[in-house]
């Protein structure tokens, strides 16, 4: 009977430890998960907050040198969790990744403050060079699901990688980039990673096709060519975009 009460309190004073600990990634979980009831839902239930719990402790161990453990802490959380965090990655505080299947985060990567990842993410790199390899996010970003950020590239601050986009090249501050291959669409003045607006994220490939369809509708009126009702109602265009 001791034993099970000593067993109890030390599992009660560790959860309170890494409450205090880790209190900017726990208060980020509840802030941008509306579904977090309270902090201790958050502490016992989260993995995503469990591989970046895992991932401060292997990164810790990776800058003092110490082999394998790290590494091992790693995968271990990666078997657990399904999400992949290298420790020699970079990560700034306040870091929060929703549900969290499917992510990974590269060897060379670095993230800054208040960057939100959801699942199916990949911060990787594009073949086997040396060095700097993954990319570098600024604060504030936010990096849809399925999303991939690949290569020595640097995503500005107060920027939002939409679903299953993929991004090569870098991508200015405040903007927002979706599609394959990456594209920006700009959302001047507007700070997206607080909102995660994922259903208002314009499409590049609709935005063209639009400015296609205006203008093929003012050349067809500046040659005098008028559909009926019928016609434009038979097209596969829709010419009242």
């Amino acid at each position: 009977m001791m034993g099970l009460l000593i067993f109890i309190i030390f599992w009660i004073a560790v959860v309170f430890f890494v409450a205090f600990v880790f209190a900017s990634e726990v208060k980020a979980t509840q802030d941008r998960d509306p579904a977090a009831k309270n902090k201790w839902e958050v502490l016992l239930l989260y993995p995503g907050l469990h591989a970046v719990i895992g991932y401060r402790i292997a990164h810790f161990l990776w800058t003092k040198k110490i082999p394998f453990v790290p590494r091992a802490i790693s995968q271990t959380i990666r078997f657990l969790s399904g999400i992949e965090i290298h420790p020699g990655a970079q990560i700034g505080q306040g870091f929060f990744i929703d549900h969290g299947m499917g992510v990974v985060i590269g060897e060379t990567t670095i993230i800054g403050n208040n960057v939100t990842l959801f699942q199916g993410v990949t911060l990787g790199g594009t073949g086997k060079e040396c060095g700097k390899r993954h990319p570098t996010l600024g604060d504030n970003i936010v990096v849809g699901t399925g999303a991939k950020v690949l290569g020595n590239i640097l995503v500005g601050s107060n920027s939002y990688i939409g679903a299953n986009a993929v991004v090569l090249k870098n991508v200015p501050p405040n903007t927002t980039v979706v599609g394959v291959p990456g594209r920006i669409t700009r959302q001047e003045g507007r700070k997206i990673d607080s909102e995660m607006d994922h259903g208002h994220v314009q499409d590049p490939i609709m935005m063209h096709l639009k400015d296609v369809i205006r203008r093929l509708k003012a050349a067809e009126e500046k040659l005098g060519i008028h559909r009926t009702v019928q016609e434009e109602q038979d097209s596969d265009i829709d010419y009242t975009i």
